[in-house]
């Protein structure tokens, strides 16, 4: 196979979500994903069949920035193309729900990719709230 259907909003269900986090990210998740999600401009989900083996998050301030999170992809299904049709298409719907600008964070391994979908680097700003 060599992309997954993306479906948009498709609202799966937390134990998908949180065994995709754990194959992808090798850690248990501790977020509760219906809370994000009702909070979210988008969120994409790349399935195989009925699986969900790919997802990303656009969080939005409610204006004209909206921002990636979670680019996840399982690891049976990597370098097949399915994350950056998620941000692709994940940048598409934040542009045609109103936003005018797309933010990304990411660990400077992963600058190739996101450069590769079209992010260009900036200057940004972050303090740790937690487990200090």
């Amino acid at each position: 196979m060599a992309r997954a259907a993306i479906r948009i909003d498709p609202h799966p269900d937390p134990e998908s979500l949180r065994a995709l986090f754990r194959a992808a990210w090798k850690a248990e998740p501790t977020v509760d994903f219906a809370a994000v999600l009702s909070r979210s401009l988008a969120h994409l989900g790349a399935y195989d069949g009925d699986t969900l083996v790919g997802f990303v998050n656009v969080a939005w301030d409610g204006g004209q920035h909206a921002s990636i999170f979670d680019t996840s992809v399982h690891p049976d299904y990597q370098r097949r193309g399915i994350a950056t049709a998620l941000v692709t298409k994940a940048a598409d719907v934040a542009r045609d729900r109103g936003a005018a600008w797309l933010h990304v964070d990411f660990e400077p391994h992963l600058a190739a990719f996101y450069k590769g979908c079209g992010f260009r680097p900036t200057g940004a700003g972050l303090i740790r709230l937690r487990g200090r």
